[in-house]
């Protein structure tokens, strides 16, 4: 089984000490010079007069990107003690035991705007970038990866087994190997309040990672769509809906109740 997050928006900041991103030592090698464009961009947008317009981001967060200007230099640690926020906080990496630490350090990947795809235990320094940021001198994101994520995410996924694509839409974009589609499932979240059921989307995060954690936890290793839907009903009422067309993937509506 391999489980796709996405990144969070938010990041804990960097420790006083600790040595800076190795990209060579990063999972997915065949990523790294993708890697290199984005980060260089990324350093000189931030730089710009217009950083903030360009990374779609408010005054707020302006001391964020100009620490993007240091990334290079900044202490790096695992990325699940990087990103934080609503996904991150209901998986609760650092509480998981260590059976479970050794299933996620194997079973799953974390797609970002900035690195493609990294595991939980590669070491990277926080910082502020959407995938839908335009940076200086770069092309859109989502389709630059979509040229080079797809072939990491099939050899994550090995020859078998089940592929938990936890991911916004927008970092679906970013691509999903159509000769994984068969055993991909899409985590949808929906809402139940007497009896009606409706979309969610900042709680639908918060399950994800609940979602995340509780198959950790399970030690499952559900090998087709069912056997996931079954992982997961342990839990919560469940919906598992065959894909729409042919390259789409399956689609597992779990059901919380509203409150």
């Amino acid at each position: 089984m391999l489980i796709v997050l996405p990144p969070s928006e938010s990041k804990r900041p960097p420790g006083r000490r600790g040595a800076p991103v190795d990209l060579a030592g990063l999972s997915f090698p065949e990523l790294t010079p993708t890697r290199e464009r984005v980060l260089d961009a990324l350093v000189a947008t931030s730089a710009s007069p217009d950083a903030l317009a360009r990374l779609m981001v408010g005054p707020s967060v302006a001391p964020e990107v100009v620490r993007n200007t240091r990334i290079r230099d900044l202490p790096a640690r695992p990325a699940l003690e990087v990103y934080s926020g609503v996904l991150y906080d209901a998986l609760s990496a650092g509480t998981l035991g260590a059976a479970a630490r050794r299933r996620a350090a194997r079973g799953v990947v974390v797609v970002s705007g900035l690195w493609g795809a990294v595991r939980p235990t590669d070491r990277i320094p926080p910082y502020r970038l959407n995938v839908c940021g335009r940076l200086i001198g770069m092309p859109a994101l989502e389709p630059l990866w979509r040229e080079v994520l797809p072939p990491a995410l099939v050899a994550a996924a090995g020859p078998r087994g089940v592929v938990v694509d936890c991911r916004s839409s927008t970092y679906v974009a970013m691509g999903m190997p159509r000769a994984l589609a068969d055993r991909t499932v899409a985590i949808r979240v929906l809402r139940d309040e007497d009896g009606r059921r409706s979309a969610v989307s900042h709680m639908a995060k918060h399950t994800r990672g609940l979602v995340a954690r509780h198959l950790l936890e399970a030690a499952a290793d559900p090998r087709t769509p069912e056997g996931l839907a079954e992982a997961v009903a342990d839990r919560w009422p469940v919906e598992l809906t065959p894909p729409v067309r042919v390259g789409a993937p399956w689609t597992l509506a779990v059901v919380v109740a509203a409150g």
